[in-house]
């Protein structure tokens, strides 16, 4: 029994071996896929903990930034329009 044992995994150990390594990887897939999980509901728990206040205050932080950055915006856009001016002024049309 043992002999046939040993000569049937020597005629076929590429295939164990194959099979080993696909076990692995299926593990490994399955650990990832499990991180990810925890990863997740990591994230929904703390939103959940922080609520719609710490949503809310993140969002009027955001609103303020878009404000000042299209307030900067329009103060280059007319500085630009004013080199423009300036530097056509005395060219024909």
């Amino acid at each position: 029994m043992v002999d046939q044992l040993r000569s049937w995994f020597r005629e076929n150990h590429t295939l164990v071996l194959f099979l080993i390594a696909q076990a692995i990887a299926l593990g490994a897939a399955a650990a990832a896929i499990l991180a990810y999980s925890v990863k997740l509901e990591t994230r929904v728990y703390t939103m959940e903990t922080r609520g719609a206040e710490y949503t809310v205050a993140r969002m009027e932080e955001m609103k303020q930034r878009i404000t000042v950055l299209e307030q900067n915006q329009q103060a280059n856009a007319a500085r630009l329009e004013r080199i423009v001016d300036i530097m056509t002024k005395g060219q024909p049309k």
